[in-house]
């Protein structure tokens, strides 16, 4: 198989891991605020440190997402952005010869609403290695996730701390690319209570899985990236990214000259503080 799909994610964890260190994964929304500045946005990332990005697909009515997330993805369906606009954004990351791993996050009506079977076709084309769609449980795998997983993507799914051993297996038996552990009940953009806690949920989902562990909510700062580094194979922020464009925003909630910047100085931040916590390299 060529450098696509499910084996770019595999290999830049395992780049990572050979370098000591854990993999940063950003979280910024498709089309905030607006779909020029998000591509912007978006090439700047891995220059600035991203090494995998989750770019989230706007939706009307979304139920993990914190308020940042949730006025990230209204500012971007106020733009005007579309499903078939955030694959436009994924093909000219591409075609600039980018090959920091991406990853759609978001919900099952938009692809249902634009055809699986297309969707999944249109994404692999565009140059999508995986998939993270937060309302499809396992026991609805037939629905995305095994055509997903055929057509070469990668279908990421998420284990939180009321997961049990129990539940575990069946949350993992499909799941590829990566584990996507959720710190916290809750939504996005809340604050990690215990990193001890998340350490030990980590080294317990590693006891079912080979599959790297990232963990994301609650991560913003470069202090909090080198806690959580510490456990995990990756780490995961999109609340305080997405909380810096809307602050970068000028009275009419327009893009600033500023808006860019804002985003890759914290991903620059957040990149040295995963990098400062050293590894025993794979």
């Amino acid at each position: 198989m060529t450098q696509t799909g499910q084996t770019r994610i595999e290999n830049r964890f395992s780049a990572c891991a050979k370098e000591g260190r854990a993999a940063l994964v950003t979280f910024v929304t498709a089309g905030d605020p607006d779909f020029d500045t998000a591509n912007a946005i978006l090439h700047a990332l891995p220059a600035a440190g991203a090494d995998i990005i989750e770019l989230g697909v706007p939706f009307t009515d979304p139920m993990a997402d914190g308020i940042p997330v949730q006025l990230a993805g209204q500012r971007a369906l106020k733009g005007g952005q579309t499903l078939k606009k955030t694959l436009a954004l994924v093909e000219g990351f591409r075609k600039a010869g980018n090959d920091t791993p991406i990853v759609l996050m978001g919900y099952y009506n938009p692809i249902w609403a634009y055809g699986v079977e297309r969707f999944l076709a249109d994404a692999r084309a565009a140059g999508v290695d995986g998939l993270i769609v937060v309302d499809l449980p396992p026991e609805e795998d037939a629905e995305l996730c095994l055509p997903a997983l055929a057509a070469g993507l990668s279908f990421i799914r998420l284990a939180t701390p009321t997961t049990d051993d129990k539940r575990l297996p069946r949350v993992l038996q499909n799941t590829s690319g990566f584990v996507y552990y959720v710190s916290m009940t809750g939504v996005t953009g809340g604050t990690i209570a215990n990193y001890d806690a998340v350490g030990d949920a980590v080294g317990r989902i590693k006891q079912h899985t080979r599959l790297p562990v990232a963990v994301g909510f609650g991560v913003k700062t470069a202090a909090d990236a080198a806690a959580i580094a510490r456990g995990a194979d990756g780490v995961v922020v999109g609340s305080a990214l997405v909380e810096r464009v809307r602050l970068s925003l000028d009275g009419e909630g327009k893009a600033t000259e500023k808006t860019v910047s804002a985003v890759t100085s914290l991903v620059a931040e957040l990149a040295a503080g995963v990098r400062s916590v050293a590894k025993a390299a794979a």
